[in-house]
């Protein structure tokens, strides 16, 4: 048989290590058929800009980075991460109300992630902090913002360089050891405004690939999301490699928030949040429109 390789890009998380635990291994540890995955380990924001240009076949996005890539790729059913009443958090120095954050500085992990896209909908637009608000095509903006790298936000605001800290990952679960007060939970108050989960990413596919051929790699893509979820504790194992400060116990924890049912088939409810997001994303000014999205469903 001859072999396909493909590209998989992912995050060098836990939740993503432990989805792809069985397709790491060597021999893999489920049937591949023909393909043969080639683990691309990026951040997420590099990760939505290597979309942009169609350059890995299979990649994990943001669903804010979805509406500039949705010519070329297509979602997956499978391998996404849905906060079910929880996700990124907005946190403090001190303790502050949502309202006392217009007009502070904001460190956030990225212009494309959902996080930020989801914090422009609680407060409205922002600026970047390096710009000079003459020059923003943003009128009025109502916070300002700076990247930082996602891992580095806790100590970033804890040193006084912002006022806030937009968390994703890990930072979820040790923000407190900082010594941070939690402002809002995006997750929690996405699913207050809509009774939805908040579509933080997913994966997806080339849509030069074929028919046939998403199917058939969205369907070995699900086999490794059930074979982790059936193998919990050597998955979770191979995945603390990638936890930062996390031990084995927060590490399970992790895994447990974004690799759950909603990972194997996010099914209509989870298509349902997405369409949300993204055409109040549309409506808001941050995201071009979509237009109909369709999905590759796992068998």
């Amino acid at each position: 048989m001859t072999e396909i390789p493909l590209k998989l890009g992912h995050s060098p998380d836990p939740d993503d290590a432990f989805m792809f635990y069985a397709l790491a291994q060597r021999p893999p540890l489920i049937d591949c058929g023909p393909y043969r995955f080639e683990h691309v380990l990026q951040d997420i924001q590099t990760l939505n800009q290597r979309a942009m240009n169609g350059e890995l076949e299979i990649t994990a996005i943001s669903m804010h980075a979805y509406p500039y890539v949705a010519d070329k790729y297509i979602l997956t059913s499978c391998g996404s991460s849905m906060g079910d009443q929880y996700g990124p958090m907005i946190v403090t120095r001190e303790p502050m109300s949502i309202e006392q954050l217009r007009g502070k500085t904001i460190a956030i992990p990225g212009k494309l992630t959902t996080a930020f896209l989801a914090l422009q909908l609680l407060l409205g637009r922002g600026t970047e902090k390096s710009e000079s608000n003459p020059k923003s095509e943003i009128r009025n903006p109502k916070f300002q913002f700076e990247v930082v790298h996602f891992d580095q936000i806790p100590k970033f605001v804890k040193d006084g360089r912002a006022d806030a800290g937009l968390l994703i990952h890990e930072g979820q679960l040790t923000y407190k050891n900082e010594g941070l007060h939690l402002v809002v939970d995006l997750g929690a108050w996405w699913f207050e405004k809509t009774g939805l989960p908040l579509p933080l990413g997913g994966n997806c596919i080339r849509r030069d690939l074929g028919k046939d051929t998403c199917q058939k790699v969205t369907n070995v893509l699900k086999q490794s999301i059930q074979y982790s979820l059936d193998h919990r504790q050597p998955a979770v194992e191979y995945a603390l490699q990638f936890g930062r400060d996390l031990d084995r116990e927060l590490a399970d924890k992790f895994v447990g928030m974004y690799v759950n049912h909603w990972t194997l088939d996010y099914g209509d409810r989870g298509k349902l949040a997405i369409r949300r997001l993204l055409s109040e994303g549309a409506a808001a000014g941050i995201v071009p429109a979509v237009g109909e999205i369709d999905f590759v469903t796992a068998k």
